[in-house]
């Protein structure tokens, strides 16, 4: 099964983007998708401009589809399918593609799971020969697994146990949720890390590595049917897989104002609030990705002219949401100025605080002006087109929106539902889940002396 329609690019004006049709340039880029029988969704995106392909190999799992009392195991796979497969194990993976001119990496969310590779269009076969292999062919060994166990709890020790702001993004998510897998950290708990054996893994890898559980977006220089035939070849043997994925336990409305503090090795105090809001591609998201930018991001949002320029409590601020499948959290975080007085400590608290809760109770209770709105949209337009810009972001784009949706071609109606909110819904939307009995507040501060 095949479909066609165009990929555009947008031209557009910073300062005068009226509507969804000002900022589209009728530059047309062809898109094809393709399912084979297995299940495997490919999306082909030509682009003869230069010799180089974006390949991405993005799987439709992610931390929230681990077993309780064993985290991080969609994170330690990211790491273990660089390491052993069937044509190309250990070293030899990556020794074959730095020498024909590639580079290339992986990410894990709490949605999914991505691989990329960037490399000339002439190693086009090399890179389907490589990701087919891995997809269902990895061998996975005790003293593999122990290798990179050791590997990610070392990261987890840099990027979370001993980093104040990695302990305090952890906290966000673990104090912010009460239920929802979403909770737990995508790099996994320590403890959970020691509990994962070869069987367990091998049992992950089964049910989530799989064609019809993937998506792979080429883009760049291809021939559409060169590709196709390599399709075939490299991945249309391989059998497709029951996806046995574990339900979501739901998230219950959040109707009580959580405080939770934090002691850390830190000279600044840092405070975050957290809201539990509609879940990415919702009618309420794109409302609040043009709030995010009224509230708290670039130097002339609100909360930074306030907090930091005007008042001078704090040395940065910001808010935004994270873009998860299943629900959402909207945060604003900010850093506040070093003060050892602890007296002068509590007064910058208290007044930081009733900086954020009146911007707060301005956006539930007034319209925001049509310049800040228009100014916010125009940003969200200016991100999105940069985005588009390189083979890299195009191919990340189309990816992200296929597996979180079901379809790459939302990607082109966002503009459009970005660019129709008004004031008046950013107030209600405000109204309805930015309320004080809805948040999560989490106060980072210096570790008590003893």
């Amino acid at each position: 099964m095949s479909s066609m329609i165009s990929f555009i690019l947008v031209c557009f004006s910073l300062f005068n983007v009226a509507n969804a049709t000002d900022v589209l340039s009728q530059i047309q880029f062809p898109i094809e998708k393709v399912t084979l029988n297995n299940g495997l969704t490919v999306i082909l995106q030509k682009d003869n401009s230069v010799p180089l392909i974006s390949y991405n190999t993005w799987f439709r799992v992610g931390s929230k589809d681990e077993e309780k009392g064993f985290t991080g195991m969609a994170h330690l796979f990211e790491h273990m399918m660089f390491k052993g497969a069937k044509r190309y194990s250990g070293d030899e993976f990556s020794n074959v593609l730095r020498a024909n001119g590639g580079n290339f990496n992986a990410f894990t969310t709490r949605d999914y799971t991505g691989y990329y590779l960037n490399l000339p269009s002439s190693k086009l076969d090399l890179a389907m020969d490589i990701e087919s292999d891995r997809m269902v062919n990895l061998k996975l060994s005790k003293e593999m697994l122990d290798s990179e166990r050791e590997v990610v709890k070392e990261e987890r020790r840099f990027r979370y146990d001993n980093n104040v702001l990695g302990g305090l993004f952890e906290a966000i998510f673990e104090f912010g949720l009460l239920n929802h897998p979403y909770r737990w950290p995508v790099i996994g708990w320590m403890e959970d890390l020691d509990r994962i054996t070869v069987d367990k893994a091998m049992d992950f890898y089964r049910r989530f590595y799989a064609p019809n559980n993937a998506v792979v977006v080429i883009v760049g220089d291809i021939q559409i049917g060169s590709v196709k035939s390599l399709l075939k070849k490299y991945y249309g043997a391989l059998d497709a897989q029951k996806i046995d994925r574990l339900p979501y336990v739901q998230e219950p409305d959040h109707i009580k104002e959580k405080i939770e503090n934090l002691y850390k090795d830190t000279q600044s105090d840092y405070v975050s609030y957290t809201y539990l809001i509609p879940r990415i591609g919702s009618p309420e998201s794109y409302v609040f990705e043009v709030l995010v930018k009224v509230l708290g991001q670039g130097n002339s949002s609100r909360l930074h002219r306030r907090l930091v320029y005007e008042s001078q409590l704090a040395t940065g601020v910001s808010s935004y949401t994270f873009g998860l499948q299943e629900l959402d959290l909207f945060q604003i975080m900010y850093s506040l100025r070093p003060e050892k007085d602890p007296v002068k400590k509590a007064g910058m608290l208290t007044s930081a605080k009733k900086i954020v809760d009146g911007e707060l109770w301005s956006l539930r209770n007034k319209l925001c002006s049509e310049k800040e709105i228009q100014k916010a949209k125009n940003n969200i337009v200016m991100e999105l087109v940069g985005s588009l810009k390189s083979f890299s972001g195009r191919g990340r784009a189309l990816a992200s929106n296929e597996v979180l949706f079901g379809s790459y071609s939302k990607l082109f109606s966002d503009i459009e539902k970005y660019m129709s909110v008004t004031p008046e819904e950013v107030r209600a939307t405000a109204e309805k889940f930015l309320n004080p009995s809805q948040r999560t507040i989490i106060h980072l501060q210096q570790k008590k002396e003893k």
